[in-house]
């Protein structure tokens, strides 16, 4: 249903890294660091609350975007999670430049189906815990979901997760660079 990727992409769209950063006192989030709106950047701001906050909210929007489609427009769950990976990436009202959707991925997943969420949030947390590098975790995560869909049977799931992944390592391109280059930063040490 179109009304399912229509309330994703609101919902997804809202910038809650930029409208915390300002409503702290912070400025803009998109001068500061890599520029991006998302949780890791507002890190970078040194304000740890605002930081796990925008984490929360992103994912949070990933998810009412897929529960609120579940009850109230049942069967377009999957454009809803669709439209709110592609609303927090590309919202209308930041001129199409948001953030890179880690968040907002882990949210979907836990609104399409609580073991992908699960698993999700595992390997993030560990690649993360063993690199210390915030989009090597957001990157395994994302390679990780729709492995997880088709291997748990949610062949549905596998095909709008799979292009998911690949717009997330695309938003991560110039990070992929950097691992490349041993030169991506490392969570707690100042951007170079």
């Amino acid at each position: 249903m179109v009304a399912g990727l229509v309330l994703g992409y609101a919902l997804g769209a809202i910038p809650f890294g930029l409208l915390l950063t300002r409503l702290s006192g912070g400025g803009d989030i998109r001068t500061i660091g890599s520029g991006n709106i998302g949780a890791t950047n507002v890190l970078r701001t040194g304000r740890k609350g605002m930081a796990a906050l925008t984490l929360i909210l992103d994912m949070l929007k990933g998810f009412c975007a897929v529960w609120l489609t579940t009850y109230y427009l049942p069967g377009g769950e999957i454009l809803a999670a669709a439209g709110a990976i592609f609303g927090h990436l590309y919202p209308v009202w930041l001129g199409f430049k948001g953030g890179k959707g880690s968040a907002t991925y882990g949210g979907i997943l836990f609104g399409l189906f609580l073991p992908g969420g699960l698993i999700y949030a595992s390997v993030w947390v560990g690649a993360l815990a063993f690199s210390r590098i915030s989009s090597v975790a957001g990157l395994a995560a994302a390679l990780c979901a729709p492995i997880a869909a088709a291997i748990l049977g949610h062949y549905d799931l596998v095909a709008m997760l799979t292009a998911c992944t690949l717009i997330v390592f695309w938003k991560h391109r110039s990070n992929i660079g950097r691992l490349i280059d041993g030169t991506e930063p490392r969570i707690g040490a100042s951007k170079s």
